[in-house]
């Protein structure tokens, strides 16, 4: 997502500073309008009575009929007006102006026109970045961020405080480490990013009185597709054509989005920036119309990145005039326009018989059946379902809470010295906490964020439980000048050293690709020489959204325990303090492969490609593909106690039913097309039991992944399932598995079809395999 304000593509120095100037007026306002105190919404019966003999404002009519008989009575103009995200109003038909624009990545932001902060909600619960949340690998956490992520969002609309479409959340796939926005998706695993989608979709969604038409809030999958590069080496998201094969289109890029529509019903999906093999997304009738529409069967309203008609147009030159991309949009089957090109264009391009109004009809309407489902058209919401929520169900002490257990089942143990961690909050006097993320207040949030509940710092969550000792070291994570003196003397002197380390938005962000992926600056001499200097154990934190070559850390026995924390929201310093000091037990598990340096230096960014090439020494791309040497690996995470995995039920053979005549009974079939009837029931089960062998209780991520055989340039392996399971220490439990032969042990095929590979299969979970045929 990016306003005009973040885009900066101002060829002129003095219009640049200007609109700078504005720009940051704007923004620096935005944690202080002043909002009205009541929401928009339109049929306001009571205020005036005449409106209740339009069809569009009775409740009785379905959504369909409604959305119908509002678009017959709007001129062309009144349509044009709705194809923009600050829609504008019809008082002759009592509809107020709606502005789509709201953000909730991880809480509600004030990203986004749409939503605001005042004194009567001065904040919301801000959830971990993303990219900590996937780390859980815990689908009813996913689900239940969303439900209170939607309450507030309510909560704050019937105060005149945020809209009711979100465009939340991200899924595309974290494909290289140097993404500066890796940090908002779920990870570089399709099957994760597919259950964070659908999750989080269906939390903000789903209404509380079953009603499956309507929704709570209207969520919006983006950004759509092959989109994970912003700005890299003089390479802008703008001019960038992503050359994608079909095969890893389909068994890659494509499948979060089809789960966040298919399983998750979203009511909106957002094209990109980025050109796809030469076309822009927003104008690509396969990619919108064909796919999202056609076969994925979207109910609801297909939405730009800001201003991405006026990229194509103007930055990437995909048509003449600026009628003509209007009218390439609107036929493609785009609906709402973030920005205001539509509005300029598209009576233009009507006149010029480049779009027929008919078009426009179709695009307003999927527009309103989406405002409809919301309620909006349905009078007073305080007479709604969700009417009674206000400014007291915002930062609710649950909600608050439920920012610190997300925080502690994300966060990842890396590494961990026989009894170095947990620490002894009895036994430790002086605690040296040292690094520039040690205590920092909004670098914990990550981006698209909005004005938190409070703050817990890392300092300050260590610092309830033991005496501490602080430096910063660093003025900023970018360290241009260590402290390194001061540093070794603190903790030469401290029982245990906790260096918090690490990135922020400066080093990754929105347009802000890194060049290399090493702790910045003179981060790794600072805590190689701290650690040198230490008699005690030495925890290294490293809070940031993408992967670091920690190398160095790893293999430094002085460096006695790694954690991970994302960026780990409003409550992170609690969360890390939790788990330092041994009151959780960590679980987190790595959402992406962490990389060497070396890896970057010979990857172009540009790449697109997921499978390894050897004729030019290309390594492949995350845990699937990549055929190199790792810092740590996807799945990586460990806990205070050990678990122990038994293997009670699994095929050694599965029999994929083939029609009388099929060729492969004839000649020697290497994959079968994972065709309906083929795939019909064809399903088996998995029994493990999982026994927590330590002496304290806690979750534990169980993963199943299948090695397929080598056919159709297929992954080493790839993920089929999750699930996490609590334990006390001592005690096992079953977890079962239901494995879709079609669904879960397919690959695609270079021509991306679906196929079931024949022969053998090698099932994973943990350090146990077992080997099963898969045959006709």
């Amino acid at each position: 997502m990016a306003s005009f304000c973040s885009q900066n593509r101002v060829p002129k120095v003095s219009v640049f500073l200007f609109l700078s100037l504005v720009c940051f007026l704007l923004f620096s306002s935005s944690h202080v309008v002043l909002a009205q105190s009541s929401p928009v919404f339109a049929c306001d019966v009571v205020s005036n009575p005449s409106l209740a003999s339009f069809g569009f404002c009775n409740t009785s009519l379905g959504v369909s009929d409604r959305v119908v008989d509002l678009v017959e009575r709007l001129t062309l103009q009144e349509k044009i007006l709705f194809l923009v995200n600050s829609a504008g109003s019809v008082s002759r038909l009592g509809i107020p102006r709606y502005e789509w624009w709201s953000e909730a990545l991880h809480g509600v932001s004030y990203v986004g026109p749409g939503t605001h902060f005042s004194s009567l909600v001065p904040g919301a619960t801000s959830f971990p970045q993303v990219i900590l949340t996937a780390a859980s690998f815990n689908s009813s956490l996913f689900v239940a961020i969303g439900k209170v992520v939607s309450t507030e969002a309510r909560a704050m609309y019937n105060v005149g405080l945020a809209g009711l479409t979100f465009w939340s959340p991200n899924i595309n796939i974290f494909r290289d480490p140097r993404w500066g926005r890796g940090q908002e998706t779920p990870g570089e695993d399709p099957l994760l990013s597919s259950k964070y989608g659908s999750g989080y979709v269906k939390g903000l969604q789903q209404r509380d009185d079953g009603n499956p038409d309507g929704l709570k809030v209207a969520a919006c999958c983006k950004h759509y597709t092959a989109y994970d590069l912003d700005n890299w080496k003089g390479v802008d998201r703008y001019h960038f054509n992503a050359v994608v094969t079909k095969q890893d289109m389909d068994d890659t890029f494509q499948p979060p989005f089809k789960s966040c529509v298919v399983d998750g019903n979203v009511a909106s999906v957002m094209c990109s920036y980025n050109k796809v093999n030469g076309i822009p997304t927003c104008a690509d009738p396969d990619l919108l119309s064909g796919v999202i529409r056609g076969e994925w069967k979207l109910n609801g309203y297909i939405v730009t990145d800001c201003d991405s008609i006026d990229v194509f147009y103007n930055s990437q030159h995909y048509t003449k005039t600026p009628e003509e991309a209007a009218a390439k949009a609107i036929l493609a089957g785009l609906d709402l326009n973030c920005g205001s090109f539509l509005g300029k264009h598209t009576e233009a391009a009507v006149t010029a018989g480049l779009v027929n109004e008919s078009a426009i009809d179709r695009a307003v309407s999927n527009n309103f059946a989406t405002l409809m489902r919301l309620g909006f058209f349905d009078g007073d919401p305080s007479k709604q379902l969700y009417g009674k929520l206000g400014p007291k169900d915002v930062c609710t002490a649950e909600n608050q809470e439920l920012a610190r257990e997300a925080a502690r089942q994300g966060i990842v143990l890396l590494k961990n010295t026989a009894g170095s961690l947990p620490l002894s909050p009895t036994a430790i006097k002086n605690l040296a906490v040292i690094g520039p993320n040690a205590n920092v207040t909004k670098t914990m949030i990550g981006n698209y964020e909005g004005t938190p509940c409070k703050y817990t710092t890392p300092l300050q969550g260590l610092a309830a439980s033991v005496a501490t000792t602080y430096l910063p070291g660093c003025s900023n994570v970018a360290c241009s000048t260590a402290q390194v003196d001061d540093a070794k003397k603190i903790a030469a002197a401290a029982d245990a050293t906790v260096l918090v380390m690490g990135a922020d938005q400066s080093i990754e962000a929105e347009s802000r690709d890194r060049v290399d992926i090493l702790l910045p600056g003179q981060q790794q001499l600072l805590i190689t020489a701290v650690a040198n200097a230490s008699t005690g154990p030495v925890i290294l934190v490293i809070m940031s959204g993408g992967g670091m070559d920690v190398s160095f850390a790893k293999t430094n026995d002085k460096i006695t325990s790694i954690l991970w924390v994302g960026y780990p929201g409003e409550a992170g310093g609690a969360a890390i303090a939790d788990i330092i000091f041994g009151s959780y037990n960590p679980s987190g598990r790595l959402p992406m492969t962490w990389y060497p340096q070396s890896y970057v230096d010979k990857v172009p960014m540009t790449n697109m490609n997921m499978r390894p090439d050897p004729s030019n020494g290309y390594p492949g791309r995350t845990y699937r593909f990549y055929t190199g040497e790792t810092v740590y690996s996807f799945g990586d995470g460990l806990s205070y106690s050990e678990f122990s995995h038994e293997l009670t039920q699994a095929p050694g053979l599965v029999s994929v039913p083939l029609e009388e005549n099929h060729v492969c009974y004839s000649s020697e079939c290497k994959s079968v097309a994972a065709a309906e009837q083929t795939c019909q029931n064809l399903t088996f089960d998995v029994h493990l039991r999982i026994k927590n062998t330590g002496t304290m209780s806690g979750s534990h991520t169980v993963f199943l992944f299948s090695t397929p055989p080598s056919v159709h340039n297929s992954p080493q392996k790839h993920l089929v399932g999750f699930e996490k399971v609590f334990l006390h220490a001592q005690t096992d439990s079953h977890v079962g598995f239901k494995v879709d032969v079609c669904k879960d042990l397919s690959v695609v095929d270079e021509l991306g079809s679906k196929k079931v590979a024949l022969g053998e299969h090698v099932l994973h979970i943990g350090s146990l395999k077992h080997s099963m045929t898969v045959r006709i």
